[in-house]
């Protein structure tokens, strides 16, 4: 959301202090040292729980074979596993702390951590080989190679009377010291940059480096200033690549300006910037305070989750998948079973008109540096976008249900039982996304804090009644229509109480990779409960089948979504000039939207569906594929507004009635999804028991029943239901349900 908040905290609130230690574990957050004021340092170690706002001031045990670091600033303080690794620093040598005598450390300290919260004690590791020299301000980085698995941890720069731009590993198994031999060219000596691991590789930004003049480094007093210099280390080659130099310009202040003492951290494949200092000088006698927040994409991003369904209707699907961290939006692609002509009379260009998304007060840049001509740059992108970025074009049908407000769709989220909501406005600007491996850079705009609503426990696009109940302890993750069932015959038995009858068990719809191009057509819905639904091809009007010519078989665009959520009702045509080029790969640009003519869904037809995410850097890698049905006409529609209360003994499951062109429900049948060997075979085909048939919209779920429960795992840990309505016609398609598990309670299904 882009918005800062100021939360209300409690507990052993710390004093404020500069230059201090700082790592994140999880949803704890510890401090340590610092500069309290001039003068005076702290040793003092303070925990906040971030999830409930609460300070806590811990006294971690002296370490036996000497003792507790001394009160210090500028240290690093780096978190590997369970363990913090503290070094060097500046301490205080005089007593007084109006009389500051400087002493640099390069003492080496671990402290390990208690699980949750707490800590254990400070240890004094005994180390091999030469210690880094004394410093502070320097940078402490861990990383840990895939393929090896031997965390390691590297030093860089510092300041020691004067700045360094030294490189130091510590093997962490073995707690060797060394140095290791680096190519490239090795950034400017610094002190008060910032390091950061993204990947295999360390991103060094600003600080303060010498003064050049005349190409000669001057190490005197006062000839030193701010960079914004960018560059980063592969840790596993050892090769240092400069991205931007200290000499370039940048009079559209298109890049973060000079800047030292300011904050980075890594999210997913996305590094912020935040603040920081620039343009001190003696004869200044003052500096320049920066507010300002940047990001920088390093790479495209991964491939979103398979596309789920939450409802079908007889020309329409509302669709979501699970959210990439750090994206701009989602290129959502549909692949008709149907051949599907061409749109004939549309301008259409092999290289489709693009625009890169821009914000207030930015723009992009699209050349690389002149200064470094020879070095190759990776896929990057540094971006200051505006929260009113919306990726979704104009003329990309995005329907929403009657019961939603037409100027928005909700995005929600439920993490820890909870669900928050957020209203998001379309913009009517139709653009694209044009990709560049150049950097590009925008601010990122802030605005004041909102307060988010828990609404409770389900994921949908509708509003829907979501009632949050005081015992319930999971979470409803989302209600997906399942339209593609294969009926699946079970030998009857008797499961804790519950009876499986024959063809009463079902399996999801089939996954499958990015390889799987051949024409697939899904089987008629059925859900069949001792009868068949033989009526469907009979009484409901089809296309006939027409030959399926190998370039009809392409993928087409629906849009572009900002939210990892869309009602699709429509899809774009490719012109008939385009179709001479392959289907979309990774990578490939976006079309103009406005050049291109739709087409709506057909009714009792098979659409498979993959999405990608899409950053700064381009268009990532596209989703494991999914197909779904539209409904037939006649049928009745998927069950809505599940809601799911748990008991001591039982849980209750109940829903909305659906919409009944034919007649009205005679019926609702209950599944739950549960362990079998088959399913061992195949995890990607769950098998369902009935454990209700009748015609009261809600049902009890016994102990003895979840007991059967099959968990899956492919996002989080749930258990899965399916509900479905029956009218004279048959029955129509089922509504599915995640209720999410915490790990220890799916650990003991």
């Amino acid at each position: 959301t882009n918005q800062w908040f100021l939360p209300a905290v409690r507990g052993d609130i710390p004093p404020g202090c500069a230059a201090h230690g700082f790592v994140c574990d999880g949803t704890r957050i510890l401090v340590f040292g610092g500069m309290v004021e001039y003068g005076r340092y702290s040793n003092d170690l303070y925990e906040l729980q971030a999830s409930r706002w609460l300070w806590k001031k811990v006294k971690p045990q002296a370490p036996s074979n000497g003792s507790p670091p001394c009160p210090r600033l500028g240290h690093s303080f780096s978190l590997y596993g369970n363990k913090c690794y503290l070094f060097g620093g500046l301490a205080n040598e005089s007593e007084d702390s109006n009389n500051n005598v400087p002493r640099y450390l390069n003492d080496f300290y671990e402290l390990e951590l208690q699980h949750g919260s707490g800590v254990v004690g400070w240890s004094i590791p005994v180390t091999k080989g030469i210690l880094p020299s004394p410093r502070e301000s320097h940078t402490a980085i861990v990383y840990c190679r895939k393929d090896v698995g031997n965390p390691k941890m590297y030093i860089f720069g510092g300041m020691c009377g004067c700045r360094l731009n030294d490189l130091w590993e510590l093997d962490i198994e073995t707690m060797t010291w060394s140095r290791p031999e680096t190519k490239g060219t090795v950034p400017l000596p610094r002190s008060l940059h910032t390091a950061n691991v993204i990947g295999n590789k360390m991103y060094v930004f600003g600080g303060w480096v010498p003064q050049s003049a005349g190409g000669e480094i001057s190490a005197s007093d006062g000839e030193w200033k701010c960079t914004g210099s960018f560059s980063y280390l592969n840790l596993d080659t050892t090769e240092w690549i400069g991205l931007i130099s200290d000499c370039q310009e940048d009079k559209s202040n298109l890049l973060p300006g000079p800047r030292a003492g300011h904050c980075a951290v890594a999210v997913g494949t996305r590094l912020y910037i935040w603040s920081g200092r620039d343009g001190y000088r003696k004869a200044w006698n003052n500096q320049v305070c920066c507010k300002d927040l940047w990001y920088l994409d390093t790479e495209r991003p991964l491939a979103p989750s398979q596309v789920q369904l939450i409802r079908a209707t007889t020309n329409s699907f509302q669709l979501k998948w699970d959210e990439v961290p750090t994206v701009e939006g989602y290129l959502l692609q549909l692949h008709a079973d149907s051949p599907v002509p061409p749109a004939a009379g549309v301008p259409g260009t092999g290289v489709p008109d693009t625009s890169v998304l821009s914000s207030q007060g930015g723009c992009s840049l699209h050349q690389s540096p002149q200064s470094l001509p020879n070095v190759p740059y990776p896929e990057m992108k540094v971006d200051h976008p505006s929260q009113t970025n919306n990726l979704i074009p104009n003329n990309v049908q995005v329907g929403l249900s009657s019961s939603s407000k037409v100027e928005g769709r909700e995005k929600v989220a439920a993490p820890e039982n909870k669900v928050t909501q957020e209203t998001m406005k379309n913009h009517a600007d139709a653009t694209s996304f044009k990709e560049s491996n150049a950097p590009s850079l925008l601010p990122v705009c802030t605005s004041s804090a909102q307060t988010s609503a828990n609404v409770g426990e389900l994921h949908d696009l509708d509003k829907q009644s979501v009632n949050p109940d005081a015992s319930v302890s999971s979470t409803v993750s989302s209600a997906q229509t399942m339209v593609t069932q294969q009926a699946v015959k079970t030998e009857s038995s008797s499961t804790n109480g519950a009876v499986v009858k024959d063809e009463t068990s079902l399996t999801t719809f089939n996954s499958k990779s990015e390889a799987a191009e051949t024409p697939y057509v899904m089987p008629s819905t059925r859900v069949n409960t001792g009868q068949t639904n033989d009526s469907h091809s009979s009484r409901a009007p089809q296309r006939p089948p027409a030959p399926v010519k190998a370039r009809d078989r392409r993928w087409y665009d629906v849009g572009i979504f900002k939210s990892n959520s869309a009602v699709v009702s429509q899809f774009y045509l490719l012109p008939e000039e385009t179709l001479n080029i392959n289907s979309k790969t990774e990578g490939a640009d976006v079309l103009d939207y406005r050049l291109l003519k739709k087409q709506d869904l057909f009714p009792g037809t098979v659409y498979r569906f993959r999405v990608a995410a899409i950053n700064g850097c381009g268009i990532g890698p596209f989703s494991k594929i999914s197909e779904f049905k539209t409904c037939i006409p006649g049928f009745p529609g998927a069950p809505s507004t599940v809601k799911i209360t748990k008991s001591v003994d039982c849980i209750h499951l109940s829903w909305e009635p659906p919409a009944s062109p034919s007649g009205n429900i005679l019926e609702y049948s209950a599944y739950l999804a549960i362990r079998s060997t088959q399913l061992q075979e195949n995890p990607s085909q769950l098998v369902f028991m009935r454990i209700y048939c009748g015609l009261k919209t809600s049902c009890i779920v016994t102990a003895a029943q979840l007991s059967n429960a099959h968990v899956d795992y492919t996002s989080r840990p749930a258990i899965v239901f399916r509900i479905s309505a029956k009218n004279e016609r048959g029955y129509g398609p089922a509504t599915q349900v995640r209720w999410l598990q915490d790990m220890k309670t799916s650990g003991s299904k």
